[in-house]
């Protein structure tokens, strides 16, 4: 998800250097603009965050949880399973026409 348009909140407590707590705060306050993806799942765009990085407003904190492999492996599940279902589906389909 590095090179993703959108970040999640961990990742973005991640590129600001700040908590994730923090990152809602400023979210509730409209500093940064949030989306919700699936009505399920917060997301920020990585340009914003970036944007907002750069500008130096935000005093970054030395508390950080680390976005874990098996989050990364959740979200792309999350994210793409309607094209892992077709593309199963789709191989199945070829496997009937070609093989029986």
């Amino acid at each position: 998800m590095a090179s993703s348009q959108f970040v999640s909140v961990r990742e973005t407590s991640q590129i600001l250097a700040i908590t994730e707590k923090k990152v809602m705060n400023l979210i509730e306050e409209g500093k940064i603009q949030a989306y919700r993806i699936a009505d399920k799942f917060l997301r920020l765009k990585r340009s914003e965050v970036l944007d907002l990085r750069n500008t130096g407003k935000i005093a970054k904190e030395h508390h950080q949880i680390e976005y874990t492999s098996s989050e990364y492996v959740q979200d792309f599940f999350h994210y793409n399973n309607f094209y892992i279902f077709s593309f199963t589906l789709i191989l199945v389909l070829f496997y009937i026409i070609f093989y029986t």
